[in-house]
C-alpha cells in the first residue's frame, strides 16, 4: 500500500499546488506539522480559554462541543461565561480551518458549504459505545439519518492537547480497494425501504443506493475484526500544534487515542471537485455500473 499520509511544510502552502490537491482526492491525508508554529498560521488556545481543558466541559449527553454554521454552541456544560468562551475558541479554529483550505484547494471556494466545527474533549481510549458508533474502528464516514447523495466531507483536524499527547489514528486502504473488497457482500438497495423509514421520520430526506452503499460499507468495516486487524494500514500519531486534512467520506480511518482535538467541517458536491472521477460517489457507480443518485 502507497503512503497513505502526505508530510507539508506549512512555509510551502501556496495557491492549490497540484499533487497535494491530487493526493487529498485520492483519499490522502494530508499532514501539516507546524501549523501550530509557522508564522500567524496555526491555532492555539488562549491563556484564558486554558481552564476550558477539562471532560467536564462537556454535556454527557452530547458526544461533542460544537459550533454549527449558524453560530449556535451545543453540547456544553459549563457556565455562560465559559459557553461564550468555548464559541469564541472554536470560532477562531473555523477560520484557520478555512484559510488553510483557500489556500490549499482554492478552486473548491464558494462551493464549499460550512458545517459544524467541534472541540472534542474526551479521552478516546476510555470511550464506551456500540461497535457502530466505535470510531476506534476503521471506517469511511456515513450517516444514518443524514443521506447526502454524493456530497463530500471534507475536514480539518488540529490537535490541542496541552500535555503532549499524540492524536492515534490508523489510515487504511484506498476506498476503491475497500469497496472492491466489501460490495460483494453488501444488501441489495430497496428503493421501498429508503421511502418508508423517510416516511417514519428516521431519515431527514430520501435515502439514495449511494447512501445507502455508503452506511453498509461503514458498517461492513466496523463488524468485521479480522479486517480492522488485518487490512492494509498505518499508524500515526499527531503530535500536538499539528493539522491534519482529509475527505472523511473516503479516507479509511480510524482514532485509537488522544484528548483534546478540534475539527472542522465542509461539505462540497463532487462536481465541484478538481478531478470528478476520485470523488466515492464516481468510484461506486463505476462498479456498480449504474447511475446511484
Amino acid at each position: 500500500m502507497d503512503k497513505q499520509i502526505v508530510d507539508i511544510d506549512m512555509a510551502d502552502v501556496g495557491h492549490g499546488n497540484p499533487a497535494w490537491i491530487a493526493a487529498l482526492e485520492a483519499g490522502k491525508v494530508l499532514y501539516f506539522p507546524n501549523f501550530g508554529t509557522y508564522g500567524k498560521a496555526g491555532f492555539a488556545p488562549q491563556k484564558e480559554e486554558l481552564a476550558l481543558f477539562r471532560e467536564d466541559i462537556r454535556d454527557p449527553k452530547s458526544r461533542n462541543i460544537s459550533l454549527d454554521s449558524g453560530g449556535n454552541l451545543k453540547g456544553a456544560a459549563g457556565d455562560d461565561a465559559d459557553k461564550a468562551m468555548l464559541a469564541g475558541m472554536i470560532g477562531r479554529f473555523r477560520a484557520e480551518a478555512e484559510g488553510l483550505l483557500g489556500n490549499l484547494v482554492p478552486r473548491y471556494g464558494e462551493h464549499l458549504r460550512r458545517g459544524a466545527t467541534s472541540f472534542r474533549p474526551s479521552v478516546v481510549q476510555t470511550r464506551v459505545q456500540s461497535w457502530r458508533a466505535d470510531d476506534r474502528r476503521l471506517h469511511v464516514d456515513a450517516f444514518p439519518s443524514r443521506p447526502n447523495r454524493g456530497e463530500r466531507l471534507l475536514r480539518v483536524f488540529t490537535n490541542v492537547n496541552l500535555e503532549g499527547q499524540p492524536r492515534v489514528w490508523r489510515v487504511g486502504e484506498p476506498f476503491e480497494d475497500v469497496a472492491r473488497r466489501f460490495l460483494p457482500r453488501l444488501k441489495p438497495y430497496a428503493a421501498w425501504q429508503a421511502k418508508l423509514i423517510n416516511a417514519l421520520g428516521i431519515t431527514k430526506s430520501l435515502r439514495s443506493e449511494y447512501d445507502h452503499l455508503m452506511l453498509q460499507l461503514h458498517d461492513a468495516m466496523k463488524s468485521d475484526l479480522d479486517y480492522q486487524k488485518n487490512a492494509p494500514q498505518e499508524t500515526f500519531g499527531f503530535p500536538p500544534g499539528c493539522a491534519w486534512v482529509c475527505f472523511s467520506d473516503q479516507t479509511s480511518h480510524s482514532v485509537m487515542a488522544g484528548q483534546y482535538m478540534m475539527e472542522y467541517t465542509a461539505q462540497l458536491s463532487p462536481l465541484h471537485q478538481y478531478d470528478k472521477e476520485a470523488s466515492p460517489l464516481a468510484i461506486l457507480t463505476r462498479l456498480r455500473g449504474h447511475a446511484l443518485v
